[in-house]
């Protein structure tokens, strides 16, 4: 049984509960105190009547049209009567008279409705008891049959209510399911299809079923960017190995024929080699990565130290482009060392890769509102507008015929967007072409009191600072 059926089954099997309780409750409490209130009304008359001593003269004349009374003696005959029955020959109720107390419903020939009250008269002297005749007493029931009136045309109203909300609850029902269908018949179309391009229609309600269907179809985008850049992964894996293993190949085949060793070869093949190594390197990073495989050693990270190990490491390097520190602030945060150091050294490696001979990479480090701003720029061949979007993204090359003769692998930049997400940095890049690129890093601070900062930390920076004093004195 479908949803919408079982909704519709507890929707009539509530209404059809629910207006029987009504009935009940409307037809028969109130029906029974009404004749409960009466009864009682009787039940006092008759005693007041049936007491030795004279009759109150208000039970004397009953003048009220609404309330009888009739005394039979043991023959049957009427012996007394209330004056708004004179002119009434009959017993209000002949069937009444038994040996004990009757309370009886009786319809008159003139479809008058009576509650009538039939009492034994009895006379006690001592141990004799002697029977006298019978006291009726009785009301009319007019009141009590319009209520009943009020209440069946109530009763025929909620039961006109009940089957007309069954009837919108049936009407409504399939309208309401209608988008949950239409989302099921599409995601068994992007099954059959086998087509993620597909969306499922947006009623464009803020109700739950407009929730699933967006939050359904940003699920679907997400997976068709997974799948896409998984597609392009494999492509660009397959075609980044296929080069260096061609070229390996080759070597070792011209090898063989010479049937001696080639020095220029086997530096060749090293070149590849490495290059594989680092690509195959950098993908299980990335994997681990995104598996949450790849720990992070969290601490206390002082960035100014970070960024002279790496100015360091780069000026070791001869590529003809000068690595210049031009402002360095200290500033602590919290992170893992080596992740921040390769994140660094991956974004300068980039700047130098595309800055040529004789062009300058500047680095700095400034405080800027509780953020450690690293700022690195090139004055090198710079990104086109139309591909800023897309440098962060694994294998992408702006120039890849370029990238590839410089031994890049295409997920520099990725690992180090990765790198930046997992230590909830801001990463930015402003690039205009022809004039150069800058990467912005920003880090949150974290204050350290002065009782932890360590002498031997500030002595190094003293040093570090001396030698990048000599280091651009040289340069300039």
């Amino acid at each position: 049984m479908t949803i919408q059926n079982r909704l519709l089954f507890i929707y009539t099997a509530i209404f059809t509960i629910a207006f029987i309780i009504f009935a009940l409750i409307i037809y028969t409490l109130p029906r029974d105190r009404v004749l409960a209130e009466i009864d009682a009304d009787l039940e006092a008359l008759a005693a007041e009547v049936v007491q030795p001593g004279p009759l109150p003269q208000e039970l004397e004349n009953l003048r009220t049209a609404s309330t009888f009374m009739l005394i039979v003696n043991t023959q049957g005959d009427i012996v007394g009567r209330s004056r708004n029955l004179t002119g009434y020959g009959g017993l209000l109720d002949e069937d009444g008279l038994q040996q004990d107390k009757q309370l009886r419903l009786v319809r008159l020939e003139d479809d008058t409705l009576l509650r009538v009250l039939t009492v034994p008269l009895v006379l006690k002297e001592g141990d004799q008891t002697s029977f006298l005749g019978h006291l009726q007493v009785a009301r009319l029931l007019d009141s009590y049959e319009s209520f009943n009136r009020v209440l069946v045309v109530a009763l025929l109203i909620g039961l006109f209510a009940a089957t007309t909300s069954l009837f919108v609850a049936v009407l409504l029902t399939p309208r309401l399911f209608k988008p949950l269908e239409d989302m099921a018949e599409v995601a068994r179309q992007i099954t059959r299809a086998d087509d993620l391009g597909r969306r499922v229609p947006d009623p464009g309600g803020s109700d739950e079923i407009g929730d699933l269907a967006r939050a359904f179809n940003q699920t679907l985008e997400r997976l068709e960017r997974l799948f896409t850049t998984q597609h392009r992964l494999l492509a660009d894996v397959s075609h980044e190995l296929r080069t260096p293993l061609t070229t390996v190949r080759g070597n070792i085949d011209l090898m063989r024929r010479m049937g001696e060793m080639d020095a220029e070869s086997m530096a060749a093949i090293q070149d590849e080699l490495e290059r594989m190594t680092r690509l195959v390197g950098d993908l299980l990073l990335l994997a681990r990565a995104d598996s949450g495989g790849l720990p992070l050693h969290w601490g206390a990270v002082e960035l100014d130290s970070v960024l002279f190990e790496v100015y360091r490491q780069v000026s070791l390097l001869d590529r003809g482009v000068g690595v210049v520190l031009t402002a360095v602030d200290q500033a602590t945060v919290h992170g893992d060392p080596d992740r921040l150091k390769q994140l660094l050294l991956n974004l300068v490696d980039n700047a130098i890769k595309y800055t040529p001979r004789g062009g300058k990479v500047e680095l700095s480090l400034a405080k800027e509102d509780g953020w450690a701003i690293i700022s690195i720029s090139d004055t090198g061949i710079g990104i086109p507008k139309e591909d800023l979007p897309h440098i962060f993204e694994r294998f992408y090359r702006v120039d890849k015929a370029r990238s590839r003769m410089q031994g890049g692998s295409g997920l520099g930049l990725s690992i180090a967007k990765w790198i930046a997400d997992a230590h909830d940095a801001v990463l930015k890049v402003n690039s205009e072409v022809g004039q150069g690129t800058t990467f912005v890093i920003k880090l949150p601070i974290i204050e350290l009191g002065e009782e932890e900062e360590d002498e031997e930390v500030e002595t190094l920076t003293t040093t570090q600072r001396l030698r990048l004093l000599g280091a651009n004195l040289r340069r300039s």
